[in-house]
């Protein structure tokens, strides 16, 4: 698995690019210089085409500054849900803003900090009269830039099963609320919706198989994100080890240090390989799509808490200070861990697309 010469110069552009701009900042620079929202926008709808190893690499690099820019929200869980849903109407719509960076789109749909589609409780019936509108009404968590977004994609239940919809963020009966957290640079809100009027997209009763694919896209970016941002950890703290001297040596220099840097290594490396597998997998359509990705997001949030913590750890007290970068990998690291479910649930849909049964 390598990726081509046009990909390693689009990680450059983004790398380059993340150096002269920082933070939020850098989202406006990254869609109009680079276009990295419309990506995996297909060309008919604005966007480049592209697929699923290149936003393998743009979430790598983003992933190394944790940078705070939307893009797995908009460009990745609101993009591919329009386009899973085969709804030609609403991709020509709302696909050529999301593409072009203009609107920053959120998919709701998270309950009870549950990503699993069989969850959702939120409810959604046909409103009286023609226009085929829809009331919904529930609660949403960990809705990603869900605050701001400008396009808001709702998945709710109806009497045929899971649907999608699409609600104006004006609406009267739309409640958005920015929620804490302790990974200050990954946006999140809670939306709350009583009675208010969304269109549905693609067939009812079809959101349990769009949402089941979108979660599979969505672990294998985020696996992108762990892996780029274990390296960074990894980085830096080869380089502290490097110039920090203790009894007349430099740490690095120790025997146990260089046990820990290297099993750090192995991990980050173990981690890349199962990500840049299922960015592949994604890529050309593989039948093992939910395989690779549950293997993926289980592994990279793993590999990413555990050299975060040897970060921590190898720093010594610099690295719980707000003058260091650590505890921000260290944060990101569990927050990302819990992000669309934690390992152990994705190794149970490992198993369960095994065919395994529980002992």
């Amino acid at each position: 698995m390598r990726l081509t010469e046009e990909q390693e110069e689009l990680r450059s552009a983004v790398r380059s690019l993340l150096t002269r701009h920082e933070g939020a900042a850098a989202w406006r620079p990254l869609t109009e210089q680079i276009g990295i929202a419309g990506l995996a926008v297909p060309e008919e709808y604005g966007g480049a085409g592209c697929g699923a190893r290149e936003v393998h690499v743009v979430m790598e690099e983003l992933g190394r500054e944790l940078s705070p820019v939307p893009y797995l929200g908009s460009a990745v869980l609101a993009v591919q849900a329009l386009l899973a849903s085969g709804d030609e109407t609403a991709c020509a719509e709302l696909l050529p803003r999301l593409a072009e960076g203009r609107a920053v789109g959120a998919l709701a749909w998270a309950e009870h900090a549950s990503w699993d589609p069989a969850a959702i409780r939120a409810d959604a019936e046909p409103a009286p009269g023609p226009g085929g509108v829809w009331r919904i009404t529930g609660a949403k968590e960990h809705v990603l830039d869900g605050a701001g977004a400008e396009v808001l994609l709702v998945a709710a239940r109806t009497g045929a099963g899971t649907a999608l919809f699409h609600v104006a963020v004006d609406e009267p009966g739309v409640h958005r609320e920015a929620t804490g957290t302790m990974d200050q640079t990954r946006a999140q809100a809670r939306v709350v919706l009583d009675g208010a009027a969304g269109r549905l997209i693609g067939e009812e009763g079809d959101g349990d198989r769009v949402l089941r694919h979108v979660l599979d896209l969505a672990c294998i970016a985020l696996a992108a994100e762990q892996v780029g941002a274990a390296e960074r950890c990894l980085e830096l703290t080869v380089a502290y080890a490097k110039d920090r001297v203790q009894f007349g040596r430099p740490i690095g220099s120790f025997q146990a240090v260089k046990h820990r840097l290297a099993d750090a290594y192995v991990l980050v490396e173990s981690a890349r390989s199962a990500a840049l597998g299922a960015a592949f997998a994604a890529a050309e359509g593989s039948p093992e799509l939910t395989r690779s990705a549950a293997i993926a997001k289980s592994a990279c949030s793993e590999a990413f808490s555990t050299v975060a913590g040897e970060m921590i750890q190898l720093h010594g007290g610099i690295g719980i200070t707000w003058e260091h970068d650590a505890h921000r990998y260290f944060k990101r690291a569990h927050g990302s861990g819990r992000l669309f479910g934690p390992p152990a649930w994705h190794r149970g849909r490992l198993a369960a697309d095994l065919g395994l049964t529980a002992a």
